[in-house]
C-alpha cells in the first residue's frame, strides 16, 4: 500500500519547483475559479514557514495589509500555483520567522537582504563590461596647444 501512494505523490510532484527559502520575499501567482471562469491572483509577502516534504511540502506567506497582518499558507506542489517569484532574498538565522507577527512597522519587519548568485553575476557581468569599455577607448588627445608644445 506505501508503495502504491507514493507512485501516486510522484506523478504530483513539480517537475521544476522554485528554490523558495525562510526570508525570501515572493510573488505567488495562484488560479482562482470563479464559477466556469479562471482569473490570476497574486499574493506578495514574506516568507515566515516551510514545513513538510514531497507533495505536503508547504510555505506560509506574510504581508501587511492596512495595517493588518495576513498570512496565507500554500502547497508547493498545488497545480493551483501558477508561479511563485522570488524578489529579494532575506538574511536569517531560524527556520521560522514567527516573531515577525509581534513587530509593528515597515523598518521593524525588515530584514537584511542577500545578494543572490544570478544578481552577483549580473553585476559582476556589468563591472567586467565597464572595465573593458574603459581599456578599448584611445589615450586622451592634448587638448590645448600648451599641452601639444609640452609634447
Amino acid at each position: 500500500m506505501n508503495q502504491l501512494i507514493k507512485e501516486i505523490e510522484a506523478k504530483q510532484l513539480k517537475e521544476q519547483p522554485p528554490e523558495v527559502r525562510v526570508g525570501d520575499t515572493v510573488k505567488v501567482e495562484t488560479i482562482i475559479q470563479e464559477g466556469k471562469k479562471e482569473r490570476s491572483q497574486y499574493f506578495e509577502g514574506l516568507i515566515i514557514a516551510i514545513s513538510g516534504t514531497g507533495v505536503n511540502k508547504t510555505f506560509r506567506v506574510r504581508r501587511i495589509f492596512q495595517g493588518i497582518g495576513i498570512e496565507r499558507t500554500f502547497l508547493l506542489h498545488s497545480p493551483k500555483i501558477r508561479k511563485i517569484k522570488v524578489i529579494r532574498s532575506g538574511k536569517t538565522r531560524r527556520a521560522k520567522l514567527y516573531y515577525l507577527r509581534s513587530r509593528i512597522g515597515t523598518k521593524a519587519t525588515r530584514l537584511k537582504t542577500i545578494q543572490n548568485a544570478a544578481m552577483a553575476n549580473k553585476s559582476a557581468k556589468k563591472a567586467a563590461k565597464v572595465k573593458d569599455d574603459a581599456k578599448a577607448k584611445p589615450e586622451a588627445t592634448p587638448n590645448t596647444e600648451a599641452e601639444k608644445a609640452a609634447e
